[in-house]
């Protein structure tokens, strides 16, 4: 515990790292800076120093104090005498971000860890490419990503595919969208045109609503095409209703039947995808009901986001399903991060913890072709299940399915123990060719627009999946 006892005094101590200074960790304890160690001990032939840059103070500080917290856990599990972290502050700034990058190369940096925030990762790739310094980040946006800048950051495309060739494997053909009208809806209703272009199964329907809105009363109205199915039940009702008038018992027991109802008629789609979380997934699951749209009938499904919001009280959510990193593997990172610090870690934080510990892979075997150790399709085992990277900078990781159930989340189909192989492909003018054909009504957005968006080759790769976060009166997507 000799790190973990340095670091937590350097902390109280109210230590504030600048980007031009770093705070250097070795699995023999944690230094203010490298003139507190003999530069001899980085300059042995066994040594891997890696920069960790990580916004340790500005708006999005406590993220990066997080991530900080689980790299020095992980440096202490891989009990690696070789291996060196440097931590450099980005400030929470692409210029904090650069400037950071430069000290850490400066400071002969194999390899850099970080950043988070996606402006910042674009900040630094210029810099770590030319010094042929491979980057790991956490940000989600794959825009920022090529060859040698990578990251652990939870895409949205392999969410969307993993939820939805579950779905579909369970019988649900028929998928319904409604996602906020920004970069986020966009990269799932994307990732959704992907994962449905075979033909197995369709989306019928994509519903964009405002991002900052609580009321998604209108919007799931026309989604759930309430206005028809009402009117048909209604007419419906008027003709039972005179011919109970005229002595028809049948007629006046389906009329009593019907009265308790506002439709008679399911929706066309048998899943509903919602990318959202907390108190807005809570109101848009309760609407579906208000609309006469109610499980089994209709599955919900959801994205990672779902696991961060308390669902087994909400009944029109039960039996839901949705996405997440395997629940096997992260429980000692939970505890053992709890125990340490006193507080339970953000699913983001175990990312810190897979990159150091792959760092500490490529400190131990010493390839002499860094970027082709770290995209091995064999991947690596993490702290949250398999995970690989890929050599365009994206990644895979291997994902539970959780199901919502009045008693809590519960996993029903574990993470796979290994992945298939690699193919690249272009999805986008797969999903585009099928859905010339047979293009999803869409709302709450013109629908020639939506569609050029969605499938419109020039567009493909614009939108992504960012995890969003306030912070001070500031937004922030990682």
């Amino acid at each position: 515990m000799q790190v973990f006892k340095k670091f937590c005094a350097l902390a109280l101590t109210g230590l504030l790292i600048g980007c031009r200074s770093a705070l250097i960790s070795t699995n023999g304890g944690v230094y203010d800076s490298i003139s507190e160690i003999e530069e001899e001990a980085f300059e042995t032939p066994e040594s891997f120093r890696v920069g960790v840059l990580l916004p340790l103070s500005g708006d999005a500080a406590r993220y990066g104090n997080g991530l900080k917290k689980a790299a020095m856990m992980a440096l202490e599990d891989m009990n690696n005498p070789n291996l060196i972290l440097q931590f450099y502050d980005t400030e929470s700034s692409p210029e904090g971000a650069a400037a950071a990058a430069e000290t850490a190369i400066n400071q002969k940096a194999q390899m850099i860890i970080g950043p988070l925030i996606a402006e910042n990762v674009q900040a630094v790739s210029g810099i770590t490419t030319s010094a042929a310094v491979p980057t790991v980040a956490f940000s989600t946006n794959s825009d920022v990503l090529q060859n040698g800048v990578y990251t652990l950051g939870l895409l949205v495309e392999e969410q969307v595919s993993r939820i939805i060739n579950y779905a579909v494997a369970r019988g649900r053909r028929n998928f319904a969208l409604l996602v906020p009208d920004n970069s986020t809806g966009l990269a799932v209703a994307k990732a959704a045109a992907k994962a449905t272009a075979g033909g197995q199964a369709k989306i019928v329907r994509v519903a964009f609503y405002a991002p900052n809105t609580n009321d998604f009363s209108e919007i799931i109205r026309q989604l759930t095409d309430y206005e028809n199915r009402s009117r048909e039940l209604n007419q419906k009702k008027n003709k039972l209703r005179r011919l109970a008038e005229n002595g028809d018992k049948t007629a006046e027991r389906e009329l009593r039947r019907l009265n308790l109802k506002d439709t008679d008629k399911g929706v066309d789609f048998d899943a509903v995808l919602i990318p959202e979380s907390g108190a807005k997934l809570k109101s848009a699951a309760a609407m579906f009901g208000y609309y006469d749209v109610f499980a089994p009938d209709v599955k919900f499904l959801g994205t990672s986001v779902w696991e961060n919001t308390r669902l087994n009280r909400e009944s029109t959510l039960a039996g839901s399903w949705y996405p997440a990193m395997s629940h096997a593997h992260n429980v000692y990172f939970n505890k053992k991060y709890h125990s340490l610090f006193g507080e339970y870690p953000q699913s983001l934080y175990a990312f810190a913890y897979d990159a150091v510990a792959l760092a500490a892979a490529l400190a131990r075997n010493r390839p002499q072709n860094l970027d082709a150790a770290i995209t091995t399709e064999d991947g690596f085992v993490g702290i949250s299940g398999m995970f690989r990277i890929l050599p365009d900078g994206k990644n895979e990781h291997s994902l539970d399915i959780i199901e919502v159930t009045p008693n809590g989340d519960t996993v029903i189909d574990p993470a796979p123990k290994k992945f298939t192989a690699f193919i690249p492909e272009n999805p986008m003018e797969s999903a585009a060719a099928y859905y010339d054909a047979f293009p999803p009504l869409v709302f709450g957005k013109e629908q020639a627009t939506a569609e050029e968006l969605i499938f419109g080759r020039e567009l493909a790769g614009t939108a992504y999946y960012p995890l969003q976060t306030e912070e001070n009166g500031a937004v922030f997507s990682f």
